[in-house]
């Protein structure tokens, strides 16, 4: 047991890192532009200061690359230069229409490459998505929906000694989900007898195992986090590996073509499933729920809530699947970039561009009606800030976005604290 717990850690960690607060180093290269809430508006020109240090301290004489254009899209300017004084401002130019403007600069000292990067932000309230709205979008998911509810939920509960702690059990689920296939996660549930809020964790991408959300079981909450592959999460992890390389391989692309086939048809109603189950439990207080996640996490969490109304709170970081067809309009598109570099020959075709329509979380944003707290940074290159505006500012429900700007694809602790506590407190204070 205690070697398999060491896998499942190693695995995590490995999986987790790109999510994970970037480790230090003793040289850093540290850019920023000249307004400190990096916003501007379009036409009003940036500077971008560029410094190189060691202990703190500037590096003189310091040779670094750096590179200014429109997020994910060439460069429009480039120079190298060498820092007499370890540090120099650069003209960054200007945007005319809102989006986002990346200065990335690189620096080799003794053999080792460090690179940082800044992005200013013009007017992001004000862009728009790229994405079609089909007119029968929501005809569509309600369809599959009804189709999903004549599906027997046939739930199956496995409780996991080894995990539970004095106030909660853990149980591995195995649940019936669309088109014969099995939805897996793990189950926190509160010991005491009482009647609690439930909340749904939805995935990053990948594929992996997964612990379970016990902190915030502990707190009193029902908390169930899925896998979505139809597989169980709690396998060795070399299972996890050999798919990851071998049958799950880019499954994002998988039925592309066909919007009813598509990978995600079965992902999506699988989030709706889950709640179905969290509904279910007589340990359920028939009120409260909510949902969260971050990247492809952050957009099954946005999906889910336009999907279901059962859902009354959600909370996202940097959501993936968000106007990916920017690129196709000459700017950049989300995760997982289906329109740019090689991808570009495979998937562009009027066919894949049509299923696209109906799975971009642009067109869930649309759908949402409850409360949500979303969180970003500007640098983030996985999920370019320009498609996580595109379905943030298509959403008329309450909303509050909290920016740490210079973040990537990750999170400082603070920023994660700041989300777990607002989801608590809505959960929480609403059963009361």
């Amino acid at each position: 047991m205690k070697k398999y717990a060491l896998l499942v850690g190693l695995y995590l960690l490995v999986n987790f890192c790109a999510f994970a607060q970037p480790a230090e180093r003793p040289i850093k290269i540290v850019v920023a532009p000249d307004h400190t809430d990096w916003q501007y508006r379009p036409g009003e020109p940036v500077k971008f200061t560029i410094s190189v240090l060691q202990y703190g301290n500037p590096i003189k004489g310091a040779k670094i690359k750096y590179e200014i254009g429109p997020e994910k899209m060439d460069p429009t300017k480039q120079e190298t230069v060498t820092l007499a004084n370890g540090t120099t401002t650069v003209d960054g130019g200007t945007m005319k229409t809102p989006g986002f403007l990346r200065c990335v600069a690189t620096a080799e000292i003794n053999g080792k490459t460090y690179r940082n990067l800044a992005t200013a932000g013009f007017n992001p309230l004000q862009v728009t998505p790229t994405v079609d709205n089909p007119a029968d979008f929501q005809m569509f998911w309600d369809s599959a929906k009804a189709e999903l509810s004549r599906v027997p939920l046939d739930a199956r509960m496995t409780l996991m000694p080894e995990r539970c702690t004095e106030n909660v059990n853990v149980y591995h689920v195995n649940i019936q989900n669309y088109a014969n296939s099995r939805l897996y996660g793990i189950l926190c549930m509160p010991k005491k007898e009482g009647k609690y809020p439930a909340l749904l964790r939805v995935p990053g991408a990948g594929i992996r195992p997964y612990a379970g959300n016990l902190a915030d079981a502990e707190k009193g909450i029902i908390t169930l986090e899925i896998g979505i592959h139809g597989i169980p999460v709690n396998m060795d992890p070399a299972v996890y590996l050999n798919l990851s390389a071998g049958a799950l391989t880019s499954y994002f692309n998988i039925n592309l073509d066909d919007r009813d086939r598509y990978y995600y048809k079965r992902v999506y109603l699988g989030c709706v499933r889950a709640n179905d189950f969290l509904v279910s439990l007589p340990q359920y207080d028939g009120s409260n729920l909510a949902v969260t996640g971050g990247s492809q996490g952050g957009a099954l969490a946005i999906t889910t809530a336009g999907l279901d109304k059962r859902v009354k709170w959600l909370g996202a970081y940097y959501p993936a699947l968000s106007d990916v067809t920017g690129y196709l309009k000459g700017r950049a598109g989300g995760w997982p970039h289906l329109f740019t570099g090689k991808a570009l020959a495979f998937n562009n075709t009027p066919a894949k561009i049509k299923t696209v329509s109906y799975y971009d979380v642009v067109n869930f944003a649309r759908l949402i009606k409850v409360p949500g707290y979303y969180s970003w940074g500007f640098n983030d290159e996985t999920c370019p800030p320009t498609s996580m505006y595109a379905s943030y500012n298509v959403i008329t429900a309450p909303k509050q976005l909290k920016l740490y700007e210079d973040t990537g694809h990750w999170t400082y602790p603070e920023q994660t604290e700041l989300m777990t506590n607002w989801i608590v407190q809505q959960l929480k204070g609403a059963s009361k």
